[in-house]
């Protein structure tokens, strides 16, 4: 395991960038993408035309008080 370059920033701005570009070059499975284009854009409107008023209401309030009760740090 190689150490990580601790007092040059431009070694380990030039690991970063390679680590990125080796993720890039994955092959994707073209059915699954094919897949994913076709369920994908109608999940969200399904769901809140499922939903009542009330429910959505509800999920947006509980999403609201999680993100801002989030500690961060100063």
């Amino acid at each position: 395991m190689k150490k990580k370059p601790r007092t040059d920033p431009i070694l380990l701005a030039k690991r970063v960038f390679d680590n990125i570009e080796s993720r890039d070059k994955a092959p994707k499975n073209p059915a699954a993408v094919a897949m994913g284009k076709l369920g994908g854009p109608k999940g969200g409107p399904a769901r809140a035309a499922a939903l009542t008023p009330e429910r959505r209401s509800e999920i947006a309030r509980k999403a609201a008080e999680r993100r801002w009760s989030v500690k961060r740090p100063s």
